[in-house]
């Protein structure tokens, strides 16, 4: 069983699977108060003043105590995370880390302005609303009560957010990443005049691109995006 559960977890792509993993280990390093949120949070004055860079990082790694909201968000992030990377960015990891990149920046930079502590769900929302503009003709559910196209499902998540007295301060500032990418990206280059702006360093290429896995196994949800539509 251990042996099976460890060739599943390999089998994860690996940005899916670091990120994902980093999320869990963090939350796990709060609940057994090795560390606390304090020494997580983003906080521009210690990263500039006391050179606390880690929280760079961190900010986007934790999703509070274990509870639903955790559960919530590490399963949304598993999910669209791995579909993206199996889908339109296989055998392109350098250019989906990339896209990490360029969220994260840009997110802590509107952080600077926003009062917004943990980035992490906000880096949720933009993997959730690039998935779902790249695949606008999939239905989705959502708990068993509403149906809709996948471009809503950022907006859906944001209403769920409201319903339960939420900020949506942070869902926002996802939609509003997200979509920078998602037109720069994939809009502007394709428009008369436009342009790639968004070029993947040749370094990140060496880094992270690799053969394809024949081995992997996808999602149900990408198996279904791929089969032939008549």
């Amino acid at each position: 069983m251990a042996h099976s559960f460890t060739q599943e977890y390999f089998q994860i792509p690996v940005v899916t699977r670091t990120y994902t993993t980093a999320c869990v280990l963090t939350t796990a390093a709060v609940q057994l108060e090795v560390i606390t949120p304090f020494q997580l949070y983003f906080n521009p004055d210690l990263i500039i003043r006391r050179y606390q860079i880690w929280r760079l990082i961190t900010s986007f790694l934790f999703f509070g105590s274990l509870g639903f909201s955790f559960v919530f968000n590490i399963i949304f992030l598993y999910r669209y995370c791995r579909m993206l990377e199996e889908g339109c960015f296989r055998g392109r990891t350098a250019d989906f880390v990339f896209m990490f990149m360029f969220g994260g920046i840009v997110m802590t930079l509107f952080g600077l302005f926003a009062n917004v502590f943990f980035l992490g769900q906000a880096f949720i929302i933009m993997l959730v609303y690039v998935w779902s503009r790249r695949h606008p003709l999939i239905r989705m559910n959502f708990f068993g009560l509403l149906n809709f196209q996948a471009p809503f499902l950022p907006w859906v998540l944001m209403g769920f957010s409201l319903l339960l007295g939420n900020s949506i301060v942070v869902d926002l500032l996802g939609i509003s990443v997200g979509h920078m990418y998602y037109f720069l990206e994939d809009v502007f280059p394709n428009q008369p005049g436009g342009r790639k702006l968004l070029m993947t360093p040749e370094l990140l290429r060496t880094m992270f691109d690799r053969p394809q896995d024949p081995d992997y196994h996808l999602l149900q949800e990408q198996q279904q995006d791929e089969e032939p539509h008549n």
